[in-house]
């Protein structure tokens, strides 16, 4: 199976680290955060998508590592509930938990249906998440605070600055 292939590559040394890089997105100029992020992704890493925001970047060749692509689709925002099934997977496969995988969350905040996405991902206590491409209206100074310190959420920046620091991490 797909999953079998997964953990092979990754007790192997073929791959590295996921990057989940989903929600919604929009065409405005100045929104290619997460082609830019996605194009930066080292070969050794897969990507797992999500959402509306894969569009920006889905017909890209990203090769394949381990024989899988590197690009895996999850599926629209409906879906946000298999991605925490993957990872809850690969936590259980892994005998860790979600936090201590190989995996970064790089989301795309653009309508109500992130709100519920984010609000599950923190639910369950998932941390280290980079937020953007601008944080939503609701998240003021003090409750970012709250998120930053209990759940390490990152609002984006730079694409290469974020990807170096995640991987230094």
């Amino acid at each position: 199976s797909v999953a079998d292939k997964i953990i092979e590559a990754v007790k192997g040394g073929q791959l590295k680290h996921f990057f989940l890089i989903g929600g919604c997105d929009g065409a405005r100029p100045g929104r290619n955060y997460y082609t830019d992020f996605a194009k930066a992704v080292p070969e050794d890493c897969a990507i797992l998508t999500l959402a509306c925001g894969k569009f920006r970047f889905n017909t890209l060749d990203f090769g394949t590592i381990g024989g899988l692509p590197r690009l895996l689709d999850i599926g629209q925002c409906n879906d946000a509930y298999s991605a925490v099934k993957i990872a809850l997977a690969l936590a259980d496969a892994f005998q860790c938990g979600v936090n201590d995988l190989p995996l970064s969350l790089v989301l795309s905040w653009y309508e109500q249906k992130a709100v519920a996405i984010l609000l599950t991902l923190l639910y369950l206590g998932v941390e280290n998440i980079r937020l953007g491409p601008t944080l939503p209206a609701f998240i003021t100074p003090n409750i970012l605070q709250v998120l930053v310190e209990r759940f390490k959420i990152k609002p984006i920046g730079d694409a290469q600055e974020d990807l170096k620091a995640i991987l230094a991490s």
